[in-house]
């Protein structure tokens, strides 16, 4: 029967039928609704149109009516009602059309101002009518007060569940629910040990990358779920294995609302989900699974890891420490901004402040030759470290024991599992029939596959020094008190060249959580180490200047220095006394070099009183000079044979070459130059350093 609204005008254009669900799942398994969507176009009939001016939008079937952001089909109803194409929308009820007032009033203004008709199954309304509406109004604010009805009651019931621990999560690998639905591990030892192997190295070496390439290296593959939830071998890499790393499943945590949306800045853009910080996390329950790791072992790896991320600026974290000569690399921070420094090796090493110049266009803060820095940083970290030095060696001999028993045993746990896959390679392709060749030749290329995986593995396992057992291992009397004796060789393993950088800065971080530097005016830099737990230690360095002047009691040394120097007193001892006197040198730390008072002393036009000699030794000791004047020859044929090693003698710590004045020595030289023997080794005859004194 024609309603009395539908006017002629309305007939002349379009009926249109708007067909939507709320989900996939409904658009499967709630049929009854959809036939009664589509008998819409029977109503229409009813109404006045004809089947050809019918039209059906079943476009946006499975999405919900909350926004219109991502229903075409809406979007073009819409569009068509602006340009008049259509008379009469057709849905079976309002909450199809929007359950949300921002789309449904639009809607209403555009029906009213274009003439256009909405029905549902309960009657025609005009939208430009008073009455029309008012009751379409009220729909639309029903329809969105029960979305929300709607919502609110089932977010309330699964919080309810998820506070208990009991709502039912994807499970990572190595967990799994049993027929009752109570969690317990995978009873595949292999994957069960592969993840533990995972948590351990990662304990050990601290860094994801790391972590990885060690897996790799020793072809050991990572379990991980496929599509359908199956496990499946795969390589490692970087995001699997942080992905096991942060799980807190593996901890015995249930945790929801780990994630959250962030809504894009462009328009019609899908919402992407954003990792919450651990401290944001919704609902934890602990102690829920069977773990892997405990609770405070998991934090730590959260720390770690975020930790090594390199975000400097905006984390303030201090990276993973990597290869490079300056110490201080991210845990160097400016003492007068307060921001992070960067390092720079282009024009000598230096730590840099640079974050006001690059963000805000400012001159740089300051910046600090590193090699004196990181020599008293180091020197400051070894003090600190020496009384532990004996338990650090006996606790990295056992770590370093269980990882390698561990890494073995994951060796042999993936030769097992390659065998079982070869075994059952073999058990398929004998069953198969072989005149059916389409199948047999597929299963023999797999058995064979299976095969060079087990050989593989087999010769990796082979390559492996075998561990020894832990009974070999115990450590006697007698090596517990050469063990003792070593003790204090940390400075030397510190400076060993077979410690790389990135060590030497991993052991630093140890113990310094950062280190804040302060260039100062003159020659000295204010230092100040924040120890791990908040000691803090506060160092002065003596820095490297151009002149005199740029020292701090620059000014006194100078005067003190002509003073001497006008008395008669010779170079080097006026170095000698202003050593003495706490004096030093722009370029030396911890003394005054002689060409520093000669330079002064010339600069000062002041003449030095006596001549010495250069270098005074011992009467039993002979110069180049003496050595050739006693033997009549050149003195420059000495150093020609010392050059080409022909004549091999060490250097004293002035920079001079002494001869002992022995018969046996002067017999030798001659020799050597007379060709009678052809090299001359006198690094033996050579006595200590203290027998030769700077003049």
């Amino acid at each position: 029967m024609r309603s009395e609204l539908v006017t002629p005008s309305h007939l002349t254009r379009k009926a249109v039928v708007y067909i939507r669900q709320s989900t996939p799942h409904q658009v499967v398994s709630n049929q009854e609704s959809l036939r009664l969507q589509y008998a819409l176009r029977q109503r229409a009939r009813e109404l006045g149109w004809h089947e050809a001016d019918i039209d059906v939008i079943d476009a946006d079937l499975g999405l919900s009516a909350a926004s219109a952001a991502q229903r075409s089909g809406f979007k073009e109803l819409v569009g068509r009602v602006g340009l008049s194409e259509v008379g009469l929308i057709l849905s079976i009820d309002v909450t199809r059309l929007a359950r949300n007032c921002s789309d449904w009033y639009p809607l209403l203004d555009i029906c009213g101002l274009r003439g256009c008709l909405i029905a549902d199954r309960d009657g025609v309304y005009d939208p430009g009518s008073p009455n029309g509406r008012l009751l379409l109004g009220l729909k639309g604010t029903i329809s969105e007060l029960e979305l929300h009805t709607i919502r609110s009651r089932l977010t309330a019931g699964l919080l309810a569940k998820a506070e208990r621990g009991e709502l039912a999560l994807m499970l990572p690998i190595g967990l799994m629910r049993d027929p009752s639905g109570v969690v317990v591990k995978d009873p595949d030892l292999s994957v069960r040990e592969r993840l533990e192997l995972v948590f351990e190295m990662f304990l050990k070496f601290r860094s994801v990358a790391k972590v990885m390439r060690v897996l790799n290296g020793r072809d050991l593959e990572l379990p991980r779920r496929d599509r359908y939830g199956d496990l499946r071998w795969t390589r490692a890499t970087v995001a699997a294995v942080a992905d096991i790393l942060k799980n807190p499943a593996y901890a015995g945590a249930f945790v929801y609302g780990r994630t959250r949306f962030h809504m894009p800045a462009r328009e019609g853009a899908t919402p992407q989900k954003a990792p919450r910080p651990l401290e944001q996390w919704r609902i934890v329950v602990k102690d829920r699974y069977p773990a892997y790791i405990d609770w405070r072992t998991y934090e730590t790896i959260r720390a770690i890891v975020k930790d090594n991320r390199a975000e400097y600026m905006r984390t303030k974290t201090r990276g993973v420490p990597r290869d490079g000569e300056l110490l201080l690399h991210g845990i160097a921070w400016c003492a007068r901004c307060g921001h992070k420094m960067y390092v720079r090796y282009k024009s000598g090493r230096e730590y840099v402040c640079n974050h006001l110049r690059s963000h805000e266009g400012l001159p740089a803060c300051q910046h600090i030759r590193a090699t004196r820095i990181d020599a008293a940083v180091a020197d400051a970290f070894l003090t600190a470290l020496a009384p532990a030095e004996l338990d650090v060696l006996s606790r990295s001999r056992r770590s370093q024991q269980q990882m390698d028993n561990a890494l073995r045993a994951g060796a042999e746990r993936e030769l097992e599992r390659k065998r079982y896959a070869a075994a059952l390679a073999e058990r398929q392709f004998n069953r198969v029939d072989p005149d059916n060749r389409l199948v047999a030749a597929e299963l023999e290329r797999r058995w064979e596959a299976a095969l060079s995986e087990v050989r593989i593995a087999e010769e990796a396992l082979a390559q492996q020094a075998p561990v020894r057992p832990v009974t070999q291992l115990a450590i006697s009397k007698e090596l517990n008190s050469k063990v003792v004796s070593l003790a204090g060789r940390l400075p030397l393993i510190w400076t060993d060249k077979a410690t790389s950088d990135a060590h030497r800065k991993a052991l630093l971080r140890c113990l310094i959580d950062k280190v804040v530097l302060d260039r100062g005016e003159r020659d000295i830099a204010q230092v100040r180490i924040i120890w791990r737990g908040g000691a803090v230690t506060e160092l002065e360095v003596k820095m490297s200047v151009n002149t005199v002047a740029k020292l701090t009691r620059g000014s006194e040394m100078q005067e003190r220095l002509l003073g001497l120097a006008r008395d008669g007193i010779p170079d080097d001892e006026i170095a000698a006394i202003l050593t003495r006197e706490g004096h030093r040198s722009p370029r030396c730390a911890d003394k005054v070099l002689p060409i520093t008072v000669g330079r002064l002393r010339r600069g000062a036009a002041i003449k030095v009183a006596v001549q010495r000699t250069r270098w005074k030794h011992d009467a039993s000791l002979l110069s180049p000079t003496q050595l050739a004047s006693r033997l009549n020859i050149p003195v420059n044929w000495l150093y020609v044979q010392i050059r080409k090693n022909r004549l091999l003698i060490d250097r004293q710590p002035n920079g001079s070459y002494l001869f002992s004045n022995k018969p046996g020595v002067l017999d030798a030289v001659q020799d050597l130059r007379k060709h009678t023997i052809s090299q001359l080794d006198l690094r033996i005859c050579q006595p200590h350093h203290e027998g030769y004194q700077h003049g």
